[in-house]
């Protein structure tokens, strides 16, 4: 346990779970966009979509988008501060099968054109999970640098990956493989304890068998 179970994070209120947790997914979400935002479609689950609205769930959430931490005191107006800067948001329903209460699935698009569809969970006392990126499963906290490899379920994929981090002197955490099929689709979730250089992300793309690296940076740029 630690002080964040008992007291909470320092944030925005009203609540950790509805407000400063919405606005820890949007900031991971617009993280590993590695761009600016340009359009939002925020579909709200469960607790989220009943009550959220009067947490400000959904303030939070377009305020994480814009790049705002937890306790940034513009979170209640961030709508206006969007619509200043031309960012496009919108929000609908969703109903997800077996998701936490507080659950949202947000698909955003970025000023460069990239594209991102993220489920994240709001476990309370502001910590959040990842659940899936771009369809994929995944199950990650966004408090540590994270590579999602995107890759054909094949022999050496996994090598490649962990061999190109090792050569970089990049440590492990905690890594997680998933499958959708024998042969099919994988992905790799690979927390680390270092930033990974960006030429070392353009290298592992190259590499035969894996389709796309989405990496969440935590250093501010």
């Amino acid at each position: 346990m630690n002080i964040l179970d008992i007291i909470g994070p320092v944030m925005v209120g009203p609540s950790s779970s509805h407000t400063a947790g919405a606005a820890r997914i949007g900031q991971i979400t617009r993280k590993l966009l590695g761009e600016k935002v340009k359009k939002a479609h925020i579909s709200l689950h469960g607790s989220f979509l009943a009550t959220g609205k009067g947490h400000g769930t959904d303030r939070a959430l377009v305020a994480g988008l814009l790049g705002m931490a937890v306790d940034d005191s513009r979170i209640p107006y961030s709508f206006d501060i969007a619509k200043e800067e031309g960012v496009d948001f919108s929000f609908g329903e969703v109903f997800l099968q077996d998701a936490h209460p507080n659950s949202v699935k947000i698909e955003v698009e970025g000023v460069n054109g990239r594209s991102l569809e993220v489920i994240g969970a709001s476990i309370g006392g502001g910590r959040i999970r990842i659940c899936e990126i771009d369809g994929m499963m995944a199950n990650f906290s966004g408090e540590a640098p994270t590579l999602v490899v995107y890759n054909q379920d094949k022999p050496g994929c996994i090598v490649k990956a962990t061999s190109k981090l090792g050569t970089e002197g990049i440590n492990i955490g905690t890594m997680q493989v998933y499958r959708d099929e024998r042969g099919g689709n994988a992905v790799m979730v690979i927390e680390v304890d270092q930033e990974v250089p960006a030429e070392c992300i353009r290298q592992l793309e190259q590499e035969d068998g894996i389709d796309k690296v989405t990496y969440l940076c935590l250093e501010e740029k």
